[in-house]
């Protein structure tokens, strides 16, 4: 156990769409090739660490990024879905910005998708059960870790486009003292 604790987040590995910047919120794509042997060579990064707990998103990228890291037995918490894009579920933000110039899942609407609100309030529930003194390991999505990652650090959801996130890396939150800080990112 950590004395002030630690999240460690893994984003799931390589999908067809991810590989082609294609939004995918609901569509329960599965791993590429390249993601499944991505997803393996993240086993030994994570090997012999001490979690309290283990959460997975339902959706079959994460799971199965969980699966071939060594933590099959993940607790699936539908909270870490990834942001509903709604209309723009399979469509690529230089395809969107064809008819909404400028727009970004950040700072604009998505039709018929999820609002920033709504992921503030799922993300903080998951936030609950990560405060602590504990070690947690989150396996998820793109741009659902990087919001977890600002309410995290106590901004909006918003803000959580200033962190890159990559597909199969690990990324550490913890604390200094008692604040709430990021110790890794996009390793």
């Amino acid at each position: 156990m950590t004395d002030a604790g630690e999240v460690w987040l893994v984003r799931h590995g390589e999908t067809e769409w991810s590989r082609d910047h294609r939004h995918t919120s609901t569509t329960d794509l599965p791993l590429t090739s390249l993601g499944e042997e991505a997803a393996k060579a993240l086993a030994p990064r994570l090997a012999g660490i001490d979690f309290a707990q283990v959460l997975t998103s339902p959706l079959r990228r994460a799971r199965r990024t969980a699966e071939l890291t060594g933590h099959a037995d993940a607790e699936v918490v539908p909270d870490l879905v990834e942001w509903g894009y709604g209309d723009y579920e399979g469509i690529t933000t230089a395809e969107i910005r064809e008819s909404v110039p400028g727009w970004t899942v950040w700072t604009h609407p998505t039709p018929g998708g999820e609002p920033a609100a709504a992921v503030s309030a799922r993300l903080d529930r998951v936030l609950t059960r990560l405060r602590g003194p504990q070690r947690s390991l989150v396996f998820g999505h793109g741009h659902a870790l990087r919001a977890l990652t600002a309410r995290w650090l106590g901004l909006s959801v918003g803000d959580g486009r200033g962190f890159r996130l990559d597909t199969a890396t690990v990324s550490v939150l913890g604390y200094e003292r008692e604040t709430p800080v990021m110790l890794r990112w996009n390793a």
